[in-house]
């Protein structure tokens, strides 16, 4: 491979930043990195839960969000590609440590909806193997999302439904009262892990419910008061 010239320094000109529509703004949300909490919905009404542990947690590379709007292609490699309606949230000002009580007053920038989409088959080997989950999870389009509400608009939601159709069948529903670890719980226990930094958004668990879509099939989701979307899934892309 031979080297190109540039006159910035770089090998080669670094891609634009990922960004995200803001709600009723012509600015635009830019995306650092993406992380996604395991379901924290109760499945099972019987199952017991210990909230003081850190549920578990995964990544996807900020070129996996992309506006919920449009098509969808349906991805490679998979023979069953699931939906997962989620809360998610957008930081505006990072940090190391943070206090549950300081995440909503200083780190939160705003909110959104958006689909954690899931090769489940992969996920299911990985399971049994003990392997990584980014095969399944940290895919192309694999984490979109609707435009970003800033807090200054939508507050801080605490109850609100959240829900997803599927060619107007509802498959998903709960409120975020159902959250398993609060959103500061969450914001200030990932910290702890890693630093986070601005632009970082936190999908926030799934409701019960998640299924699988075919091509064709219409997505519709929302959470009251802070959005909705409606996506159809397309053929898979082409390869270039």
């Amino acid at each position: 491979m031979t080297l190109q010239k540039t006159n910035t320094g770089y090998t080669f000109a670094p891609l634009e930043p990922r960004t995200l529509p803001v709600a009723d703004s012509s600015v635009v949300f830019p995306v650092g990195r993406v992380y996604c909490i395991g379901r924290n919905y109760r499945w099972n009404q019987d199952k017991s839960v210990a909230p003081q542990e850190m549920p578990p947690w995964f990544m996807k590379p900020a070129s996996a969000a992309v506006p919920a709007c449009g098509a969808l292609p349906y991805p490679p490699g998979t023979q069953d590609f699931c939906h997962e309606i989620e809360l998610v949230v957008a930081i505006g000002v990072g940090g190391r440590n943070l206090q549950a009580q300081d995440v909503e007053p200083l780190h939160i920038w705003g909110y959104s909806v958006g689909l954690d989409l899931t090769r489940r088959d992969l996920q299911q080997i990985a399971k049994r193997s003990g392997e990584p989950w980014e095969a399944a999870k940290a895919f192309d389009h694999s984490a979109p999302c609707a435009p970003i509400v800033p807090v200054s608009v939508c507050g801080h939601p605490r109850q609100a439904a959240i829900w997803l159709s599927v060619n107007g069948i509802e498959r998903q529903r709960s409120d975020l009262s159902d959250l398993i670890w609060s959103v500061p719980e969450l914001v200030a226990m990932l910290s702890r892990s890693v630093a986070l930094q601005p632009g970082d958004l936190i999908f926030t668990g799934t409701p019960a419910g998640v299924g699988a879509l075919q091509i064709g099939d219409v997505v519709s989701g929302g959470v009251t008061g802070i959005g909705e979307f409606t996506v159809s899934i397309s053929q898979p892309e082409a390869t270039p």
